[in-house]
């Protein structure tokens, strides 16, 4: 039996276009977020492998934001502050330089379990992207990849309370 067109193009509307891990780290969500909202600090906790260099003195801080980071292939990515909360939640867009954002987001939320203790729920929504040539690599973008940033972020925070 073969496929027909229907049947694909059903099977791509109903395919899940957000994805998210989240796990309790042992540090406090103002450490936590600082690792986040500071760019010149992604390299070192990027689960992608995607992530090169970025400019220090970008700290984030209200939407609106927009923060630059060059990729592991030496493309420059802007990225678009588009939700912000002070130690509990950040969001952003990237778009390549001068233009306007792709269709992929960005999420950290973070919620405080006590003083020492925080969920940490990282998500990459990809319902706004068209790109048919950035599919592929959307579509690879699994929850293991958000637990290994996530993890790595957990490493980082824990080892520098």
């Amino acid at each position: 039996m073969t496929d027909s067109p229907e049947s694909e193009s059903e099977s791509e509307s109903t395919e899940s276009r957000a994805v998210a891990y989240e796990r309790v780290v042992n540090a406090p969500a103002a450490a936590i977020f600082e690792l986040i909202a500071d760019p010149a600090a992604q390299p070192r906790w990027d689960g992608n492998e995607n992530l090169r260099e970025a400019p220090t003195g970008q700290r984030v801080t209200a939407v609106g934001d927009v923060f630059t980071m060059t990729l592991t292939k030496d493309a420059v990515r802007e990225n678009h502050v588009v939700e912000f909360d002070e130690g509990r939640r950040i969001a952003w867009m990237p778009a390549e330089e001068g233009r306007p954002p792709i269709g992929q987001l960005w999420r950290w939320e973070l919620e405080p379990r006590g003083e020492a203790q925080t969920l940490v729920r990282h998500t990459y929504d990809w319902t706004r992207l068209e790109d048919p040539q950035r599919l592929p690599r959307a579509r690879a973008t699994t929850a293991d990849k958000l637990q290994a940033s996530v993890d790595r972020l957990a490493a980082l925070a824990e080892q520098e309370r």
